[in-house]
């Protein structure tokens, strides 16, 4: 395959290399694209230096299998039609094409089918909250129909980018220094400190990141579920939580819940509390599962359910279920 990375200097763009050569994903040929400031770095793919282009408008992509797009919204709207216009599948992790009606929104545990429809031959990468939240919600909704969720997002530095990460570090350091504390990346400082705010704030009162996981969710699962989200910055590095309560059609048993997650694809059962065995973002990054546990009844619903669940948002969130996208859609040829 001829792959093509735009946004090879960024966090995703960076995972990306690295999970498809520990994937031993097919390339023949890798082109890398990025703006006038990443333009000329040198990066490594199997033991081979790849020097990043230019993004520009022309015929760079003629040839190009797959262009895996990861520079945000304004770019890939901008790009979409060169990047596609002689044949190249896109699979995009902006929220550009996410809700269009004619652009599939993929996660391949739960709806990789929907990947062959592509009429614009772009695929939406969806957002990495609702990734990780909808891997584990299959497994449910294939014991009872799911009614409604409602979700808290305790989320990593890693999903505001790399910048983000380090000024994270940056704010640690500059705290315990006793030093004026940096704040560009957030609304205020993340050290020490949580903060109820990602994305914008929209007329609802809710912000644009959780009407993307009510929305979205919707779509992937093609479900009338409702989902209520309070998506929350954390001062963790990577990966990012969730806790979520369900109710079902019927009533879910704990252990049929336990039995659905330890089978279902992508989803590792970490469940024994006991033992102080429950998942952590600590110990998570860099790993490419959904992992669950803290699995409960809900106490004030008899068809509810309640479980914690931890994935990389670098990974799963982003890149791995990108270049699953791309596994899948190779396996039908």
């Amino acid at each position: 395959m001829v792959l093509a990375i735009v946004g090879a200097s960024g966090a995703v763009g960076q995972e990306l290399l690295a999970v498809l050569e520990q994937r031993q994903f097919p390339v023949s040929e890798l082109r890398l694209f990025g703006s006038e400031r990443s333009a000329g770095s040198k990066y490594l793919f199997s033991g081979k230096e790849h020097i990043v282009q230019l993004l520009r408008h022309g015929d760079a992509f003629k040839g190009v299998d797959i262009a895996f797009v990861s520079a945000g919204a304004s770019v890939s709207r901008e790009y979409a039609q060169t990047i596609t216009k002689y044949g190249t599948i896109m699979i995009d992790n902006s929220s550009a094409f996410r809700m269009d009606e004619d652009v599939p929104l993929v996660v391949p545990e739960v709806n990789a089918e929907d990947a062959l429809n592509r009429p614009r031959n772009i695929i939406a990468n969806p957002n990495c909250t609702t990734i990780q939240m909808v891997v584990a919600l299959q497994a449910i909704e294939r014991l009872s129909h799911i009614r409604r969720v409602h979700v808290a997002t305790y989320q990593a530095a890693s999903g505001a980018g790399a910048q983000a990460m380090k000024e994270l570090e940056t704010q640690y350091r500059q705290v315990l220094n006793g030093e004026q504390v940096t704040v560009n990346k957030f609304a205020y400082q993340l050290a020490y400190n949580l903060i109820p705010h990602i994305d914008v704030f929209t007329g609802n009162g809710y912000t644009k990141e959780e009407m993307k996981m009510y929305n979205e969710t919707r779509k992937i699962m093609h479900s009338d579920v409702k989902v209520s989200a309070t998506c929350v910055r954390v001062p963790s590095l990577r990966a990012h939580s969730e806790s979520i309560w369900v109710e079902t059609e019927r009533p879910v048993s704990v252990d049929d819940a336990k039995n659905a997650f330890s089978q279902a694809k992508g989803c590792v059962l970490m469940d024994n509390p006991e033992n102080k065995i429950y998942p952590m973002p600590l110990f998570l990054s860099g790993k490419d599962e959904v992992f669950i546990g803290r699995i409960r009844k809900d106490l004030t619903d008899d068809c509810g359910l309640s479980f914690w669940c931890v994935s990389d948002q670098i990974r799963k969130g982003a890149a791995l279920n990108a270049v699953q996208i791309a596994e899948y859609l190779i396996a039908q040829k």
